[in-house]
């Protein structure tokens, strides 16, 4: 017997719909595929949001997007407009790109202040933020750092990865997020979290949401092992990135 309900892995998925290249058929399709599992979240690319949030409407899937993505470099002025305008459409997180540069630089002033105005408008408007530290470029005392700067500025969830770096989730990596957070700050793994078995490892780890694309791959075979139904093929939206 499985222990697990189907809605504790499906909850955990972040569907991504971010690669540049989905067409507006294929980000269609891709909302659609993540209804029909029931995942937690989708992010999809900025300026398709407004439309991903009417289609969620009804549904206990939260639109989400991004801010800063995938960098991080731009300007704490530049992340807030972004932020504003998915906020006014609907959007419930916001995946925040903390600034690589001024992480690799020891400019912890910029980068916790960069974050801190993100959450505050966030959180002023009863939204959540996942802020991601590209870890692939990092060394464990700069992820230390961020997982402080995380918790001191309130953040919903420090994240491993954009997906767009050289590498994504790491179990080491993800053990020393875990270690390094406080609740009620959580921790979400993107990136190299592919099947149903990863998804259960992460899980009993602490791990609360996993940035995916093979949603159907991870989904099916959970609804394989609980007995439950298969959802009806559905033409997943090609996806290149590493999720």
């Amino acid at each position: 017997m499985a222990n697990f309900q189907y809605s504790d892995l499906s909850k955990m998925i972040d569907h991504s719909l971010l690669n540049p290249t989905l067409t507006v058929e294929q980000l269609e399709a891709g909302i659609q595929l993540a209804i029909a599992y029931d995942v937690g979240s989708i992010c999809i690319v900025p300026y398709y949001h407004k439309r991903c949030a009417e289609l969620l409407a009804g549904t206990t899937i939260a639109p989400s997007s991004t801010v800063g993505f995938p960098h991080g470099v731009n300007s704490t002025k530049t992340k807030l407009v972004e932020a504003e305008q998915l906020i006014e459409e609907g959007c419930l997180e916001l995946d925040m790109v903390s600034n690589i540069s001024a992480v690799l630089s020891g400019n912890w002033k910029l980068v916790e202040s960069d974050i801190q105005a993100v959450v505050k408008l966030a959180h002023s408007a009863q939204r959540r933020v996942k802020v991601i530290f590209e870890n692939c470029y990092l060394k464990e005392s700069h992820k230390i750092e961020l997982c402080k700067i995380g918790c001191s500025t309130g953040v919903d969830w420090v994240k491993t990865s954009t997906g767009y770096g050289s590498g994504g989730a790491t179990i080491e990596d993800l053990q020393l997020m875990l270690d390094n957070v406080t609740a009620p700050v959580q921790v979400k793994a993107a990136g190299g979290i592919r099947d149903c078995d990863g998804l259960l490892q992460v899980r009993a780890m602490g791990v609360t949401r996993v940035g995916a694309s093979r949603t159907a791959e991870m989904l099916g075979e959970a609804r394989l092992r609980l007995g439950l139904p298969a959802i009806s093929p559905i033409l997943a939206a090609p996806n290149s990135t590493s999720y």
